[in-house]
């Protein structure tokens, strides 16, 4: 077998590809100006050029070590197979390091909770820029129109915006570059900042300068959202255009330093120096671009959202639930419960706090919890990459950055960062539990060697005492092995009701760390009788289990492995195809078997939590017209054929109450 790579169109470095990057990965990163000096300014306890030249300082270096050092340089190098993101990351090091399946479960659900902030604080930042035109107008009104348009669109695909999305984003640096550049040639002392004194001076010596951080964190918080679309642009596309979108970045963080020098007295908490530095005549031409550049940074959280999602159904972090592809675009999905969640979570972010400036504290530490899991997971990805003291560097650097960034966030906990607590907790929770419970709920999985039931299959198959239930009856398998089969699967065919078949199948589905992997093998276990087949696909392959078998097996009739004629005589004669049966088989827990205390409370939420996902049978895209459902024990007997030396019943587990633990008087009556 020989595993496929897709790679993604634009992996290659052109100028489509560049521009096409522009509007893919820098949305976050690309409106943080919108909001950012803002928030210092409100943190602020006198402006002055002191403050300003240590606060630009503080942003130019936040996007030299976080942005370009640690995402550009070194994390864009851990790339699964050409894809990026945390749960990518983790993919790669699951085998490793077993607890670090909670660590990633904590950066993906800080991605979600960023989702959820996103477009509520880039929309609603936007917005407010009209208030200069008109103070009275409804910003939270227009902003909930234009967010439920937004999650409104999504099921139709977004294929129309993604076109513009490139130009309008390159339009959008262009923009803001030119506007700081002018206020810089005016005041050309500020590039002073570059000098990393003026960062230490505010952060010591400024009054609470310290907790500045928290709104100077603000100018990175894309950095997590351009390393998952790694996928989507390549490594050298980003790499290149991130020249461009830094230069652009600083020029205009650098021209509204700039204006507030000359305009520090009349500074007041509703004056935002993005929108300042424009010229009256292109008020109304910059609001309409800074709100296309904040629709254009939302869509891309809401896509990583779903691919998110997509990637924790796939490394079992999540229920299984329904996935559409609205469109032929690599990549693009719609996940509707997903959908709904972020559209509502937004919704209640904007009307409790209704001014962007309350968001901010909650939106940076979204972005602070997802940067940290990511150095965790990364240090361990670095230990075959590089050498010991670089790795002790990195993560003295990279753990003492952010650390200091969260400190200063957690400060901001009662204002709004407790938002973030919330729903990263809520998620966390939700996938802990999913994995556990599966975790708990496949421990009771017991496997046997099929070669010891190979005879009595085989003798099934050919007794035609028994009823046939199906030509062709498909089995869906769990066990890695080829030498294995499950006990259910035993009990199922030989003891909860004798099932004759022509074939039986046993079908193996492998969802594995390489994204874009589609390749099967098949193993005869009794030619004609029982074959295995396993399927193995990445963990961003659809799953189409009942499509990919059918074409599988009439791949085996033309190489002449299998008959796929109906066996029925009167049917054969006219080539009719033969029927094809699945079975699912559904554990449910025992009555008999005590769990421990913390098991039973996961596995209780765990049956709850499934409620929510699809049954293995929508997931694998069974026809439900030809789909047996079976509920078989949780943990059902291991005894499948009788043998003297060792009775039924005789196998004890600690926990599970057996007939034989039970004493009873009987009770004779005379007549």
């Amino acid at each position: 077998m020989k595993a496929t790579k897709a790679a993604g169109p634009l992996s290659k470095l052109s100028m489509a590809g560049l521009l096409i990057t522009l509007g893919i990965v820098y949305g976050d990163l690309g409106t943080s100006p919108l909001y950012t000096l803002r928030a210092m300014l409100k943190g602020a306890a006198v402006i002055d050029s002191d403050f300003i030249l240590g606060a630009l300082s503080c942003i130019f270096w936040t996007l030299t070590l976080q942005t370009t050092v640690k995402y550009i340089l070194i994390t864009l190098r851990a790339d699964n197979k050409g894809e990026g993101g945390i749960m990518a990351l983790f993919a790669l090091l699951k085998k490793r390091k077993n607890w670090l399946y909670v660590v990633a479960i904590v950066g993906g659900c800080a991605l979600l909770a960023d989702g959820i902030i996103t477009p509520a604080i880039t929309v609603t930042s936007a917005i407010e820029g009209l208030r200069i035109l008109k103070p009275g107008i409804p910003v939270v009104a227009v902003v909930f129109v234009i967010l439920s348009v937004l999650f409104f669109i999504q099921q139709f695909g977004t294929v129309f915006l993604g076109k513009s999305f490139g130009p309008l984003m390159l339009f959008w640096f262009s923009m803001i570059g030119v506007l700081g550049l002018v206020q810089l040639v005016r005041v050309p002392e500020v590039l002073l900042a570059v000098n990393p004194y003026y960062a230490i001076k505010l952060l010591s010596a400024y009054p609470n300068g310290f907790l500045l951080l928290g709104a100077v964190f603000l100018c990175t918080t894309g950095a997590e959202a351009l390393y998952s679309d790694l996928g989507h642009c390549g490594v050298r596309n980003i790499r290149i255009s991130w020249i461009f979108v830094k230069t652009a970045l600083l020029l205009n963080y650098f021209g509204q330093g700039a204006w507030i020098i000359t305009h520090a007295r009349d500074i007041t908490s509703e004056v935002n120096p993005f929108y300042a530095i424009m010229p009256e005549w292109f008020l109304i031409p910059g609001i309409l671009v800074a709100t296309a550049a904040a629709i254009i940074a939302s869509q891309a959280l809401i896509s990583g959202s779903f691919t998110i999602i997509s990637e924790a159904i796939s490394l079992n972090f999540f229920p299984k639930v329904r996935i559409s592809y609205p469109s032929s675009l690599k990549g693009q999905m719609f996940i509707p419960l997903v959908n709904v969640i972020l559209y509502l979570g937004c919704c209640f972010v904007v009307f409790y706090f209704r001014e962007s400036s309350g968001m901010e504290a909650a939106y940076g530490l979204a972005i602070n919890l997802a940067m940290l899991a990511t150095t965790v997971l990364l240090m361990f990805y670095l230990k075959d990459k590089f050498p010991l003291y670089l790795r002790i560097l990195c993560g003295v650097v990279f753990f003492a950055v952010e650390l200091s960034f969260l400190s200063a966030n957690l400060f901001k906990f009662s204002d709004g960062g407790w938002i973030t607590i919330m729903f990263t907790g809520i998620f966390a929770l939700v996938m802990y539990v999913w994995n556990r419970g599966r975790r708990i709920k496949n421990s009771f999985i017991s496997y046997v060697k099929i070669k010891d039931y190979l005879p009595v299959i085989k003798a099934l198959s050919g007794d035609e005492s028994v009823p046939r239930y199906a030509t062709n009856l498909v089995y869906i398998t769990h066990a890695n092995r080829v030498t294995d089969i499950e006990n259910k699967i035993l009990y199922s065919i030989l003891r909860k009701q004798p099932k004759r078949a022509d074939t039986y199948w046993l079908l193996h589905v492998d969802i594995v760390d390489e994204p874009h992997v589609r390749e099967y093998e098949v193993t005869e276990l009794i030619p004609g009788v029982l074959i295995r087949i396993d399927l193995r696909m990445g963990y961003k392959v659809p799953v189409k289990a009942s499509l990919y078998f059918h074409n599988i097996v009439f791949d085996l009739m033309a190489e002449h492995k299998i008959d796929l004629i109906s066996s029925y005589p009167s049917l054969k004669q006219h080539n009719v195809l033969s029927d094809f049966r699945y079975v699912v088989i559904d554990r449910v827990p025992n009555k008999d078997y005590e769990f421990s205390h913390n098991q039973r409370l996961i596995m209780n939420l765990y049956f709850r939590i499934s409620k929510i996902g699809m049954s293995d049978v929508r997931y694998l895209g069974l026809d439900v017209t030809s789909v047996s459902v079976e509920m078989v024990p949780l943990l059902a007997h291991s005894d499948i054929i009788y043998n003297e030396k060792q009775p039924l019943l005789r196998t004890k587990d600690p926990k599970r109450i057996h007939p034989s633990d039970i004493s009873f008087t009987r009770v004779r009556r005379d007549n």
